[in-house]
């Protein structure tokens, strides 16, 4: 019933909106044209700069400002400040109630509790949160036993160790290169495994379903979750949950002076890869169609494909149990058979992917910083990791019952407000 509310709540307010904006639009002609003729120059002026060092950069960010503060200021004087607030409150509620339209919630099959389960948890990550939420009491409280990562201490020689003394239920509470570390050991030993959401982003939580809020709530996986088969990932045989990046951001991490001035690294290390003679990011690889490659700006590949631009589900995964790697390249890679790319990325999905180098390539593993040997060989391992999933958590990314592309969307929503939505068939669930 949320779902159907929702679904109307979306349908009438995002009409109303687009009315409002296309009659806003044609009463205030040519103001409209001009606001967005000063974002196209903004956004125009502000690539020419982040592309350049110097007074070229200075300038081209100074012209993307004065831009955007002439759209600004067009939009005000323009007499109906108040109604174009209207459209983009409108525009909000509808996302909002969207999203809401197609949250779903997962019926995992319920499955024996492991008789004795062990969490590991580090109480510096995500800034405390173990601590603060009292993880190590909440463990014990439901017969989960609680090891504390201490500095110094080794994740993987605990976990085996603990996995000897007859730990049969492995949960890691800590950010997502913890995570893989003991979701690499659990599918190994084909042992259940749960995620507790006590890192800073999280990423691996959202996407199997896991509420990332709750994250005491998450220790209820080992006393009645439900429980699915997952994928898992590696490169070179390391095992990673999300993705590895390699590239412009992969590059800026390594620079030193990254952690104090993040943003003006970031921006020094452009011109390196996308501006003129910029050849340090070289990397070879192929292409969906066997056409060999090198370059390109940045390099995605991850656990399952992500959503790269929609407004609904977008940076997330839909399915995290396809068995195929997602491999995103952005900006244009040099080759023989083209000058450029028809878009800023080129998306594909393949069960593996290697990129060749002539020297070490730096690299984002799960967000942490490494430099890998090349070649870089990724591979995907299909459902070998066995999740558990508290019964109140949703048990599927927040984009796996969205529709791809707008009209897509828009027949699903209409669908929903009548009660004639499609229910999507459960991918793997786990074993009954």
């Amino acid at each position: 019933m949320r779902r159907r509310v929702a679904a109307v709540v979306a349908l009438v307010v995002g009409v109303a909106t687009f009315v409002l904006a296309v009659a806003d639009a044609v009463s205030q002609f040519p103001r409209g044209l001009g606001v967005l003729a000063c974002v196209v120059i903004a956004a125009l002026a502000a690539w020419y700069g982040v592309l350049r060092r110097g007074i070229a950069r200075v300038v081209g960010l100074a012209v993307a400002g004065v831009a955007l503060a002439g759209a600004l200021v067009l939009l005000v004087v323009g007499g109906k400040f108040g109604v174009d607030l209207i459209v983009v409150v409108g525009l909000l509620v509808t996302l909002a109630a969207t999203r809401a339209s197609f949250s779903s919630h997962a019926d995992l099959p319920r499955v024996a509790a492991p008789q004795h389960p062990v969490l590991f948890f580090n109480p510096r990550s995500g800034g405390g949160k173990a601590e603060r939420f009292a993880v190590a009491k909440e463990a014990r409280d439901r017969g989960i036993e609680p090891i504390e990562l201490k500095g110094g201490d080794e994740l993987e020689t605990l976990v085996r160790d603990a996995v000897a003394r007859g730990a049969d239920g492995l949960a890691m509470a800590g950010g997502d290169g913890s995570q893989a570390i003991v979701a690499a050991i659990a599918a190994e030993l084909s042992l259940p495994y749960a995620c507790v959401p006590a890192g800073t982003r999280n990423h691996f939580a959202l996407d199997l379903g896991v509420d990332r809020d709750d994250v005491v709530g998450a220790l209820d996986a080992f006393v009645d979750g439900g429980e699915r088969l997952v994928d898992l990932a590696e490169v070179n045989g390391r095992v990673f949950v999300n993705n590895v990046s390699l590239g412009l951001y992969a590059e800026a991490v390594q620079r030193s002076g990254y952690r104090d001035a993040k943003i003006r690294t970031l921006l020094d290390t452009v011109p390196d890869a996308l501006g003129t003679g910029g050849s340090e990011l070289d990397m070879r690889w192929t292409g969906p169609g066997g056409q060999a490659h090198r370059g390109g700006a940045a390099v995605l590949v991850s656990n399952n494909r992500y959503r790269l631009g929609r407004a609904v589900g977008s940076g997330t995964r839909p399915r995290i149990d396809d068995g195929l790697l997602g491999i995103t390249v952005m900006g244009a890679p040099a080759d023989s058979g083209q000058r450029h790319l028809e878009r800023p990325w080129r998306e594909w999905s393949a069960p593996s992917f290697q990129v060749d180098a002539d020297r070490p390539l730096p690299a984002g593993v799960d967000g942490e910083a490494l430099v890998l040997d090349a070649p870089l060989v990724f591979r995907i391992r299909p459902g070998v990791l066995r999740v558990r999933i508290a019964h109140q958590h949703p048990g599927a990314s927040p984009s796996a019952h969205a529709p791809e592309g707008l009209r897509a969307g828009f027949v699903e929503l209409v669908r929903i407000a009548f009660g004639s939505d499609r229910k999507p068939a459960q991918s793997n669930a786990g074993r009954p």
